[in-house]
């Protein structure tokens, strides 16, 4: 077993999970990340925890949505595990990451609101959301399987203490803010309320990798355009050239290069599909390439990214709302270019260079 996947795990469940003795586990994974699992387990051992491994499979997936009748109901057992355990790891995958690109986008929104509670249940405990490098991720990357191997090791090996300090200096920024601006390009320009929230710092717990602030914008005070000019791939397909409109907070109109009726299964969900549930901020200069994994393009620096649906209840404030909904979506603006956030007005970046990083000329 490379070392790496050791270390990996041994991060996991330490530094991201704090896993301890008589905590109960639950592993999910794909086959190909069968190394990591065994490490994973060997580790809780060590702490005097319980794992026990469920077999995520694209293909079982598909097959299951494929020829379900489009009436889902919330599978009680399953809900049942969840609340029976402590901690949950996921980690992803994938042999071809196309796999589910031929679910109907009605059928897959009517799966997510069936598992809604579900997952509310899964986010409410100690959770972990990681990559293992496959040949498909690599391929989907561009990338050789050595050199994505790489990629995803020394995007998960960080010093996350040094990480977190980094970007503890924007955490303060906006924790003390009350409107944010982004602009990029002849295309961006949207403003929203963040007052009252609070921002996270990502630091590779929830998330291995980390590398990212995050918040989430007061529900009805999104308004602006937004040209997500980073593809996102969703269902197994990729989304291209998305150009959203917000007014009052919602998504007023939207359109897509292509595969735009993936987009409209998203916002189709719910109502709650159509506002912004986060605003996150890459800050992880360890990831340096582009590589169609949300788990990692949303940490690059000199990118911020909004989601679409869900908020963590964490980044909202009691007097604000929180946003309900079965989706979260990540979609991501490249600010390496003719682009600026500001916050109450001060220019806190600039084509992708923070203030705290270097001055800024205006």
């Amino acid at each position: 077993m490379d070392p790496r996947v050791r270390e990996h795990a041994q991060t996991v469940v330490d530094h991201s999970a704090d896993i301890g003795s008589g905590d109960q586990v639950v592993i999910s994974a794909p086959a190909a990340a069968s190394d990591l699992v065994v490490a994973l387990h060997e580790e809780c051992a060590d702490r005097g925890a319980h794992p026990v491994s469920l077999h995520s499979d694209s293909r079982a997936n598909r097959a299951f949505l494929r020829h379900h009748d489009g009436d889902f109901e919330t599978p009680e057992h399953l809900l049942a595990m969840y609340e029976a355990m402590d901690a949950y790891i996921a980690v992803r995958g994938d042999v071809n990451a196309t796999e589910t690109a031929d679910i109907d986008p009605e059928v897959n929104a009517a799966y997510r609101r069936a598992m809604k509670p579900v997952l509310e249940e899964r986010l409410s405990k100690t959770w972990c959301l990681t990559q293992y490098p496959t040949s498909g991720n690599a391929q989907l990357a561009g990338m050789s399987t050595e050199g994505y191997e790489n990629f995803v090791w020394d995007a998960v090996g960080l010093d996350w203490d040094e990480q977190r300090k980094h970007q503890a200096r924007m955490v303060e920024i906006l924790d003390n803010a009350d409107e944010v601006r982004i602009r990029s390009g002849e295309e961006t320009d949207v403003r929203m309320r963040i007052a009252g929230n609070t921002t996270l710092n990502d630091y590779g717990e929830k998330n291995l990798p980390g590398g990212e602030v995050f918040t989430a914008p007061v529900k009805e005070s999104v308004e602006g355009e937004v040209f997500f000019d980073m593809p996102l791939y969703r269902q197994g397909r990729e989304i291209e050239d998305v150009r959203v409109r917000f007014e009052d907070g919602r998504v007023d109109s939207y359109s897509a290069g292509r595969n735009e009726d993936v987009l409209d299964g998203i916002f189709e969900t719910d109502e709650g599909a159509r506002y912004l549930g986060e605003l996150g901020i890459g800050m992880n200069r360890a990831i340096d390439q582009f590589s169609y994994n949300m788990l990692f393009d949303e940490k690059m620096g000199d990118t911020v990214h909004m989601a679409v649906g869900s908020a963590y209840p964490a980044t909202v404030g009691d007097e604000n709302e929180t946003n309900e909904s079965a989706e979260h979506v990540d979609m991501i603006v490249d600010m390496s270019e003719d682009s600026v956030i500001e916050v109450d007005g001060e220019v806190v970046q600039r084509d992708g260079t923070f203030m705290f990083e270097e001055r800024l000329e205006e």
